[in-house]
This record gives C-alpha cells, sequence and structure tokens, in this order.
C-alpha cells in the first residue's frame, strides 16, 4: 500500500509540473494514465519488489478464503515478468484493448497479445487448484 501511495504521489507531482505541456485537454486522461505507467516501469527498472512477493509465508495465510486467493493472485501476479504483468493487469484490471496498451507501452500490437497470452496461461497454471476447486463446487 505505502509503494502505490508513493508512486501515485510521484504521478501527481509529475503532473502538476507538466500540466502545461498538454494541449489538449480532452486528453487529460490518456495522458495522466501513460504518465503512471511511466513512473511505474521507472520503479520496476530501478527495483522489482513485486518478485518477492512470490514466497508467500505460512503465517500470511489466513482462514478467510477471499483473502487467501487476492494473496495467492497477487503472488502469482508477480511471477510474472514484469513486461506480461503490465500487460495483463492493464488488459484485464483496466479493460483496455490491445491497441490502447501498445500505444501506452510502446511495444508492438504482437508482443502485447503474445504478453497477455503467456501470462494468462501462466497464471491459469498457477492458479489450477482454484481452477479445480471452481469445478467441483459448480458440479455439485
Amino acid at each position: 500500500m505505502a509503494l502505490a501511495d508513493d508512486l501515485s504521489q510521484q504521478v501527481f507531482l509529475q503532473a502538476w509540473k507538466t500540466l502545461p505541456q498538454l494541449r489538449d485537454p480532452a486528453r487529460f486522461g490518456p495522458w495522466l494514465k501513460r504518465l503512471a505507467v511511466n513512473v511505474w516501469l521507472q520503479h520496476q527498472r530501478r527495483n522489482d519488489p513485486l518478485r518477492e512477493a512470490g514466497e508467500m509465508h505460512d503465517e500470511a495465510v489466513t482462514t478467510d478464503d477471499s483473502a487467501r486467493i487476492t494473496m495467492d493472485l497477487d503472488a502469482a501476479l508477480a511471477m510474472l515478468a514484469h513486461d506480461a504483468r503490465l500487460c495483463v493487469v492493464l488488459a484485464y484490471h483496466e479493460g483496455m484493448t490491445h491497441d490502447e496498451i501498445a500505444a501506452l507501452t510502446d511495444m508492438p500490437v504482437g508482443t502485447v497479445k503474445s504478453h497477455i497470452r503467456r501470462g494468462t496461461l501462466r497464471l491459469r497454471e498457477q492458479l489450477a487448484a482454484y481452477i479445480g476447486a471452481g469445478a467441483e463446487t459448480q458440479d455439485a
């Protein structure tokens, strides 16, 4: 949570400083999102604390299933390469299209599609226990 606060503060400070450079006020939303992605990518290049999030400790697991599933999803996302994680999060959490992600990240559309496909497959493998548990629950 503190990391998100720090990064969002950096985004808003950068937005405040560079706001006069915004030529089209109607493009404020995409412009701000681009700033946020750039700040996050800069942070990723310097240090990636999410790589260590994959090491879950027993004391971190709670009895609340939804909290455990969320922690496991976070850990599974943390195990993805940062480009794949970025593309998957932008596609599924932010609801962005492949073209929008490509424009935002300066990656070719084909690369974005590959990152999303491979990242999704990797998440499916890592979270297979939940997929099986969901199928058993639906059959009952």
